[in-house]
C-alpha cells in the first residue's frame, strides 16, 4: 500500500514538473515522403530522459519540425520511464543486451573508474546516474538500435533484494552476515 502511494506521489510530481530530469537528444533524422508535387520533409528525434537516481525513459518523436519532434519524444520518454536497480555508483552485475544487429556489453566497475562508454550508451548512463561503468557496443552502430540494446540490458538487471525474494531467502542467507549492507 505504501509503495503504491509512493508511486502515485512520484507520478504527481512528474506531471507537475517538480522533479529535475536530465534530458539528452541521441539522434535527429530528416525523413522525406515523396508526393506528387515533390518531397515533403519531416523529422524524427530519439531522446533519453533520466532523473540521475536510477529511473530512465527513452522515446522516439516524429513531427514536421525538429523542436516539436523533440518535445513529443521528451513527453513520451517521461511517460514511459522505468526503474533500474543500481549498486552504489554502478550496476549490480555485468549484463548484455541485443537489439537488431547491435550488441551492448555493460560491466560494473569500481568507484572512480568513470563512464567508459561512447555515443548513445554514454548519454543513457549519464541520464541514469551511473558514474562508474564499462560498456562496449558491438555490431551495428545505429544510435536507435544501440539505445534499444542498452535498454534491453537494463531490463535484465535485478537487485539483490529481488533475487533473494525470488529464491525465498533473505539477503543474509545469500551473502552472509558480513557482506550485507544495512
Amino acid at each position: 500500500m505504501a509503495e503504491e502511494k509512493n508511486k502515485r506521489s512520484q507520478f504527481a510530481k512528474m506531471q507537475a514538473g517538480e522533479e529535475e530530469f536530465s534530458e539528452a537528444v541521441l539522434n535527429v533524422r530528416r525523413v522525406a515522403k515523396v508526393i506528387r508535387g515533390g518531397r515533403r520533409f519531416a523529422f524524427s528525434a530519439l531522446v533519453v530522459v533520466g532523473d540521475k537516481r536510477g529511473n530512465i525513459g527513452i522515446a522516439l518523436g516524429k513531427s514536421r519540425e525538429v523542436s516539436s519532434a523533440i518535445a513529443k519524444a521528451l513527453r513520451r520518454a517521461r511517460k514511459h520511464m522505468f526503474s533500474v536497480p543500481l549498486y552504489k555508483t554502478t550496476i549490480p552485475f555485468s549484463v548484455q543486451g541485443k537489439h537488431g544487429s547491435s550488441l551492448v556489453v555493460i560491466r560494473s566497475a569500481s568507484k572512480g573508474t568513470g563512464v567508459i562508454a561512447g555515443g548513445a550508451v554514454r548519454a543513457i548512463m549519464e541520464a541514469l546516474g551511473v558514474r562508474d561503468v564499462l560498456a562496449k557496443s558491438l555490431g551495428s552502430s545505429n544510435p536507435h538500435n544501440v539505445a534499444k540494446a542498452t535498454i534491453n540490458a537494463f531490463k535484465k538487471l535485478r537487485s539483490a533484494r529481488h533475487l533473494a525474494a525470488l529464491r525465498g531467502k533473505t539477503l543474509k542467507d545469500l551473502f552472509g552476515e558480513k557482506n550485507v549492507a544495512a
